[in-house]
């Protein structure tokens, strides 16, 4: 986020895919600390452009209190995220499964948008696994299904392997 003015407006930078001014969304919560969110919430907003939403939060009405929220982490619930998001977002693949051939890898907990390619962090044999998703390994998308059919360069499984 970035303060906008004086009068305590934010930039909302954000990679749901589709241009929104999050019309009608009630309230976001922002990570005050790890695994601790505060709610927010929204007065107005409106689009700024494709990734960018102008903001206005009730009780943040000067630059000062606005810099304070500089930095956060911007989180919506999951039927917030749903309403919002474009199905086509590499975001949206948050909770799809990844699978190698016929190898269950683990559920996407993070998505991590890069130039060329995309990271999905996965839980893999009890620990964190960073997947590559680009055009040359992406198999298919099953979105009824919510899985993701990579083919995975030979080895990189066993880097997370004990």
């Amino acid at each position: 986020m970035a303060s906008h003015g004086f009068k305590g407006d934010l930039i909302l930078k954000h990679n749901l895919g589709k241009k929104t001014s999050l019309k009608g969304l009630e309230k976001i919560f922002l990570e005050e600390s790890r695994d601790s969110f505060i709610p927010y919430f929204p007065q107005k907003s409106s689009i700024r452009n494709e990734s960018e939403i102008l903001l206005k939060i009730d009780g943040i009405d000067t630059k000062e209190k606005a810099t304070e929220l500089l930095q956060k982490e911007v989180w919506l619930t999951e039927i917030d995220f749903k309403k919002y998001a474009s199905k086509s977002a590499p975001i949206s693949y948050l909770g799809y499964l990844i699978m190698d051939g016929d190898k269950e890898v683990g559920s996407i907990e993070e998505v991590i948008e890069q130039p060329h390619q995309l990271l999905c962090k996965v839980k893999y044999k009890n620990k964190e696994a960073l997947i590559p998703v680009h055009e040359d390994n992406l198999i298919e998308v099953d979105p009824k299904k919510r899985i993701l059919y990579l083919q995975l360069p030979e080895g990189l499984l066993e880097i997370y392997s004990d």
